[in-house]
């Protein structure tokens, strides 16, 4: 049997939380620019901090720091499913599933007792959730919810359609949110 592989162990990063926060985003597994930046969707043409930007005032123009400040005074907690795994490349398609490794979700929930929300950037993030966290976590009250992946690879669904999604998600979890 060869148990060889080309693809490298990746590891995520620390959650960016609050004790304030309400709302739990949750993606898959940083990309490799992300990684490489040390920083949460770092991909220059990934839309997540744009559209961050057009509803919480977390935009691009800011600095990193004053995103992750915003993020955390929305009461918005951001994380990923994954803690580590191995993947070729960037796109959640390549992660190999024998590999994958979850985030400490019942220890996160037992310090973050306020979440009751989790939204899911793209099928990969809430189809990993599902699979490796949600039957041992045994939280039935959490709103669970899918939305429009802001990865450059998604682009099938145009910005406007996404930031709808995105906004209409954050304003029914209780944020407040910009208007168009």
């Amino acid at each position: 049997m060869d148990t060889t592989s080309n693809s490298a162990v990746l590891h995520s990063f620390a959650p960016i939380q609050s004790p304030r926060a309400r709302v739990l985003i949750l993606g898959s597994m940083p990309g490799a620019a992300s990684l490489a930046a040390a920083r949460y969707y770092a991909h220059p043409q990934n839309r997540f901090w744009p559209i961050m930007g057009a509803l919480i005032g977390a935009g691009p123009e800011l600095d990193y720091p004053r995103r992750i400040q915003a993020l955390r005074a929305a009461g918005i907690a951001l994380w990923d499913v994954l803690a580590q795994c191995e993947r070729e490349g960037s796109l959640d398609s390549a992660i190999r599933d024998d590999t994958a490794v979850a985030n400490d979700f019942a220890g996160f929930f037992a310090g973050h007792p306020r979440v009751a929300t989790v939204l899911f950037n793209g099928a990969k993030a809430e189809a990993s959730f599902r699979r490796f966290v949600l039957k041992p976590l045994a939280r039935p009250d959490l709103t669970l919810l899918r939305l429009p992946s802001t990865s450059p690879a998604n682009a099938s669904q145009r910005y406007e359609a996404k930031l709808s999604a995105w906004r209409e998600a954050l304003r029914s979890a209780g944020v407040a949110v910009r208007e168009a």
